[in-house]
C-alpha cells in the first residue's frame, strides 16, 4: 500500500513538472503592451472611455445604428460614422472641441483620411503618400521604412482592399510586441460585420493605408497642387527668408511657390527641381531657425 502510495505521488510530481515546462514557455511567449511612445491627452483616454462602453453594440433591421442616425443616414455604413459619434458624445460629456479641430467630422470614402492629410497628421504605412511623397519623422534624417510606425492610442487607422480607396477606420487602442518582435495594433471598431468589437492587425498588414494620428509627428514632401497645413507652414518659413511674397502663402503649392522653392535650391547649391524634397525641407528649417534666433526684432518688448 505505502509503495503504491509513493509510485502515485511520484507520478503527480512529475505529470506537474511536465505541465510546469509546457506551460512556462507559453506564459514568456505572452505578447507585451507597447508603452506610447508619446504622452497620451486626457481627451484619448475620455474617446477610449466612450468606444469601450459601445463594444457588443449590433445593428438592427436593414442595418440600422444609433450612429447612421445620429450623423443623418440611420441605414449607413457606419464605421466613421461610430468614430464620429464617439468623439461627440467626449464634446458632450467633458466640453471639448474635439470633432472637427483633432478629428474629422465625415462619412463618404476617402474624406477622412484626405482630412488628416490636410491637417499634417496622416502616416501613411508604407511611408509614401500618393501624390506627396515619402514621409520622414520630424527632424530626422531618415525616411520611414515601411512599417515603421507603431499607432499611438487615440490614432484612427485606416484601412483598404484596393490600395487606392479607403473601406474600413479604426480607433487604435493599444500595441503589443510577441517574443519574435512582431507589432500587433489593437483597435476598436464599428460596422465589423454588424457590431462594435475589438480586433487586430500587424503593422505589415496590406490592408493598412495609413494612420490619421494624435499628434504631429512627420513631415512629407510636397509639390505642386498640394494643400494644407504642412504646404502653409512650409510658406511662412519662405515668406520669412525673402523667397515668396505673402500673398502667395495661402496653404496651396502653387506656380509661385514652386519658383520660390527653385530660388531656394539654387541658392543652397540643390538641384532645381521646385518639389520640396526631404533634404531641401530640412536646409530650410535650420535657416530659417538660425535667422529667426539671430533677428533681434523677434525679442524686442513693446509697451502696449
Amino acid at each position: 500500500m505505502r509503495e503504491g502510495r509513493w509510485r502515485r505521488a511520484a507520478i503527480r510530481v512529475i505529470v506537474f513538472a511536465l505541465l510546469a515546462c509546457l506551460l512556462c514557455p507559453l506564459a514568456l511567449a505572452e505578447d507585451q503592451m507597447i508603452d506610447p511612445a508619446y504622452p497620451v491627452p486626457q481627451y484619448v483616454h475620455w474617446l477610449l472611455d466612450v468606444a469601450r462602453g459601445e463594444l457588443g453594440y449590433q445593428e438592427g433591421s436593414r442595418g440600422y445604428t444609433k450612429y447612421g442616425e445620429w450623423s443623418g443616414d440611420p441605414y449607413a455604413e457606419w464605421c466613421a460614422e461610430f468614430l464620429c459619434w464617439c468623439v461627440d458624445q467626449v464634446d458632450q460629456q467633458h466640453g471639448t472641441s474635439l470633432l472637427r479641430s483633432v478629428y474629422p467630422m465625415y462619412s463618404s470614402q476617402n474624406t477622412g483620411r484626405n482630412w488628416f492629410i490636410r491637417e499634417g497628421r496622416y502616416i501613411a504605412r508604407t511611408g509614401f503618400v500618393d501624390g506627396w511623397g515619402s514621409q520622414w519623422l520630424i527632424g530626422q534624417e531618415e525616411s520611414m521604412a515601411s512599417g515603421s510606425y507603431v499607432p499611438q492610442p487615440g490614432d484612427w487607422v485606416f484601412y483598404s482592399v484596393d490600395g487606392t480607396n479607403t473601406s474600413h477606420v479604426a480607433l487604435v487602442e493599444y500595441c503589443t510586441q510577441d517574443a519574435q518582435g512582431v507589432i500587433t495594433a489593437h483597435v476598436i471598431e464599428g460596422n465589423m460585420p454588424d457590431r462594435v468589437q475589438r480586433n487586430t492587425h500587424q503593422l505589415t498588414d496590406w490592408r493598412v493605408m495609413g494612420y490619421g494620428t494624435v499628434r504631429d509627428l512627420a513631415d512629407i514632401v510636397m509639390q505642386s497642387g498640394n494643400t494644407g497645413k504642412k504646404v502653409q507652414e512650409f510658406q511662412d518659413m519662405l515668406c520669412y527668408l525673402g523667397y515668396l511674397d505673402a500673398q502667395y502663402a495661402t496653404g496651396t503649392y502653387g506656380p509661385s511657390t514652386v519658383e520660390a522653392v527653385r530660388a531656394f535650391q539654387q541658392a543652397t547649391d540643390k538641384v532645381p527641381t521646385g518639389i520640396a524634397n526631404h533634404h531641401t525641407q530640412l536646409t530650410l528649417q535650420h535657416i530659417y531657425e538660425e535667422t529667426y534666433w539671430q533677428d533681434d526684432a523677434n525679442f524686442i518688448v513693446r509697451d502696449e
